[in-house]
């Protein structure tokens, strides 16, 4: 019901667009949230954004370099990520709730599958 993609390996300072598609019970979610998943580590926060209003949030390791934004369909989720850096690399994850957007993977009960990015120095 949420299908992530666009990942990939890239150079250092290089960009990627992520994209995560919606679908079922996953479209009457008010917000949206990517996080990323690095070997050896938890889970983390990238970004979020809220359907209604589209107010955003980031992770401050991202600020500036990623933008989250919303498809006009309310079926799509995007991540553009400029400048990217080896510690970037990690699996991407989109996540759907109801209600605010919130920086917890806890609080996020529906997740795409991952999209693998890697950024090489």
């Amino acid at each position: 019901q949420l299908q992530a993609s666009g990942g990939g390996l890239v150079q250092a300072g290089g960009s990627l667009r992520l994209s995560c598609a919606a679908s079922g019970r996953t479209l009457s979610s008010d917000a949206m949230g990517w996080f990323r998943q690095a070997p050896g580590k938890e889970r983390e926060f990238v970004a979020s954004i809220k359907w209604s209003g589209g107010s955003r949030y980031y992770a401050d390791s991202v600020k500036g370099r990623f933008t989250i934004s919303r498809g006009n369909a309310r079926s799509t989720v995007y991540l553009q990520m400029n400048s990217l850096k080896p510690e970037d690399t990690a699996v991407y994850y989109c996540a759907a709730r109801r209600l605010e957007a919130s920086r917890s993977h806890h609080d996020y009960p529906y997740w795409g599958q991952g999209t693998l990015v890697t950024v090489s120095s």
